[in-house]
């Protein structure tokens, strides 16, 4: 083959390559914007899906800071003696169950909520057990008094933890 011959085959096979690249291109471009809104539409489908348990969830983890907070949580779990220290114990397992029934929830919220609810749990056990160690309280219903007392100088610890689920939940609409 002599050189002519070479640029013939050439100047006749460039277009069809020029052609077959760009409706590669196109074709590419196409596939991946259908994979793009497939997977979009199935992301949409999961939101719709997954909103109400993720809203079930705050809405779980707001009865829970509410059924801790040491006002509510004193009213409904009486002494079962006059020892400070058995309702001390008897007020931290309550607390502990409460949290261990909804420990699922926190595949639903956001890390930051779930943190926040379990530093409101903490802070919720160690102002009960401040107010076991003070000289003045010496039986179970003194301890509630202290811990009532207590939280007329400052609010329960849950009430943050509340304001920012809500923060968060009105967020999410």
């Amino acid at each position: 083959m002599d050189i002519d011959q070479i640029l013939e085959l050439l100047s006749n096979i460039a277009p069809a390559l020029l052609v077959g690249a760009i409706a590669f291109y196109f074709f590419k471009q196409h596939i991946e914007n259908e994979n793009n809104r497939r997977r979009f539409l199935l992301q949409k489908d999961l939101q719709k899906e997954s909103f109400p348990l993720r809203l079930q969830a705050y809405e779980r983890m707001t009865l829970f800071l509410e059924r801790i907070s040491p006002s509510k949580l004193l009213t409904r779990v009486n002494p079962t003696s006059s020892q400070k220290d058995d309702y001390e114990a008897l007020l931290i397992a309550t607390i502990e169950q409460e949290f261990e029934h909804n420990l699922s929830q926190q595949i639903y919220v956001s890390d930051q909520c779930w943190s926040i609810t379990q530093a409101a749990k903490n802070a919720t056990i160690q102002l009960i057990r401040k107010a076991t160690q003070q000289e003045q309280t010496d039986t179970a219903n003194k301890l509630r008094e202290v811990v009532l007392t207590e939280l007329m100088d400052k609010p329960a610890p849950s009430n943050a933890a509340l304001a920012f689920i809500k923060q968060e939940v009105s967020e999410m609409w």
